[in-house]
């Protein structure tokens, strides 16, 4: 039986029910999959979700390592997602294994590890961040500490600029953070003269110089709800314009413009995921996220102290 995305959305809530789930949901996920969700937020938003969350079941819309927090700091919940596929370009540019043999070599370092990365890195890493509060998390960081700051190096020259604090990047980047195009930019600038271009700090630098303002998913969503402006160009990925358009409905949108004619500012990995999927996730529950309890308690420990800086 092929259904409906009504029919869909009604049994999934039906299974909720059932199985006493919540569903999580990242603001990059496609918009049908956000206005079924329990919970939408960017992953420092996300992750605290699933440390408070309750229920037996946590339904992860998002990507691996996203779901793999979860389970990291609620291993009492179940934690399913709708497509075991859904992984990361920064994630799968930072292995386990590497960063490993780094620290061998370099144990002087202080491992700074943003979220977008396995269980594994984060068993090794000695705090974890997110785009919310990198900044803030290097600033913690003795200044006679030296710091490795992985995977992405976009994210961390950036931190690096704002901080004046000299790091080592690990050369991972977002495939769809590096796709946006400064010539098409700079003409739907001159376009659209009272725009107001929003970026994230994953974009490269010569996007970020034409930014009028640079945050987290969560802050460029803040700035369109309660800006004075009205029109918008938005370097990042276009799941958050939904939530833009739906809480601020009387203002201009605009995604940054791509390099060629795809939809290369749509992540892959996010898009994989599907009402269908996530339905079939929560009726059969699987594909689940099981973890290794040594990986997870060393992992959890980074996190936590993020999450305690994040307060």
């Amino acid at each position: 039986m092929i259904y409906s995305d009504e029919n869909y959305i009604k049994e999934i809530n039906q299974l909720k029910k059932d199985r006493q789930a919540i569903i999580l949901a990242h603001y990059y996920q496609d918009s049908e999959i956000q206005d079924i969700a329990d919970f939408i937020g960017d992953s420092l938003q996300l992750s605290q979700a699933a440390q408070k969350a309750k229920a037996q079941v946590i339904l992860f819309a998002g990507v691996h390592f996203m779901a793999e927090t979860a389970k990291i700091l609620n291993p009492h919940a179940r934690v399913v997602i709708p497509d075991m596929s859904a992984g990361c370009s920064l994630a799968d540019s930072c292995r386990a294994d590497q960063l490993a043999a780094y620290r061998a070599l370099h144990p002087e370092y202080v491992v700074v590890s943003y979220i977008n990365c396995s269980a594994e890195v984060k068993a090794l890493s000695d705090i974890i961040c997110t785009s919310s509060n990198a900044e803030k998390i290097v600033r913690s960081i003795p200044e006679n500490k030296p710091i490795l700051f992985v995977p992405d190096r976009n994210l961390g020259a950036y931190v690096s600029k704002k901080t004046q604090r000299s790091m080592k990047l690990w050369p991972g980047v977002c495939i769809v953070h590096e796709t946006f195009s400064e010539r098409k930019l700079i003409k739907l600038m001159n376009e659209e003269r009272d725009a107001v271009v929003l970026a994230h700090p994953e974009c490269e630098a010569q996007i970020l110089r034409h930014a009028h303002v640079i945050g987290s998913t969560s802050m460029l969503l803040q700035e369109v709800i309660k800006g004075k402006d009205n029109t918008f160009i938005v370097a990042t990925e276009v799941g958050i314009l939904h939530q833009m358009k739906k809480q601020a409905p009387h203002k201009k949108i605009i995604p940054a413009p791509p390099q060629g004619q795809c939809s290369c500012n749509e992540c892959p990995y996010m898009k994989k995921n599907t009402l269908e999927k996530v339905y079939l996730a929560l009726f059969n529950m699987s594909p689940e996220i099981n973890l290794d309890e040594d990986i997870r308690t060393k992992a959890l420990i980074p996190i936590e102290r993020m999450l305690a800086l994040s307060t």
